[in-house]
C-alpha cells in the first residue's frame, strides 16, 4: 500500500469522501457532524492523502493546522471493503509522522460517541490518544468525543 497526497480529483476518492459524509449524516444529528466537504478539504491549513493498494482506493485523512503548534485529524475514512486490515492504522501512522515533521505539538481529533464510531475511538487509544475537554472551535456536545495526543 502506498499514501500519496491528493487533489479529489479521482472519482474513487469523491466516491469516498460522500460516502463518508452519507455516513456521518446516518449516524448523527446535522448539528453534531463535523466531516469537511470536499472544498473544505481543499482550503489552506488542510492538507489531504489517501491510501492506494494498487489502482484500489483503501482510504484517506487530512491534517488541519490549528495554530499555536497544534493539528487535526480530519477526513479519516477506509473503505468498506478494507475496513480491519490495517488501513487506518496505515494511515494514523502517517498523521502523526507528518504533524511531528511540522512541528506541531499535539495532534488532536473529535470523532462521534455513537456505536458507528467506537471502532475508531479504539484505534486512536491504541495509538496514545486520549480524551479531551473540546479545542479549536469545538464545544461541547453529547454525540462528540474530543482525544489529544501530546507529540513532544
Amino acid at each position: 500500500m502506498r499514501i500519496m497526497l491528493d487533489d479529489l480529483t479521482s472519482p474513487a476518492v469523491q466516491a469516498l469522501i460522500s460516502d463518508h459524509l452519507a455516513d456521518m449524516r446516518a449516524t448523527s444529528p446535522p448539528e453534531s457532524i463535523h466531516a469537511l466537504a470536499p472544498e473544505q478539504i481543499l482550503q489552506d491549513g488542510v492538507t489531504f492523502w489517501t491510501v492506494w493498494d494498487g489502482d484500489r482506493l483503501a482510504g484517506s485523512g487530512a491534517l488541519k493546522a490549528l495554530g499555536d503548534h497544534e493539528a487535526e485529524i480530519k477526513a479519516m475514512r477506509t473503505a468498506e471493503d478494507r475496513r480491519g486490515q490495517g488501513v487506518g492504522g496505515l494511515m494514523l501512522d502517517h498523521l502523526v509522522t507528518q504533524a511531528r515533521t511540522r512541528g506541531h505539538r499535539r495532534l488532536s481529533l473529535e470523532t462521534g460517541s455513537q456505536a458507528f464510531f467506537a471502532p475508531a475511538r479504539r484505534l486512536y487509544a491504541r495509538y496514545g490518544f486520549v480524551e479531551c475537554p473540546p479545542f479549536g472551535d469545538y464545544v461541547e456536545d453529547p454525540n462528540s468525543v474530543f482525544m489529544t495526543l501530546e507529540l513532544t
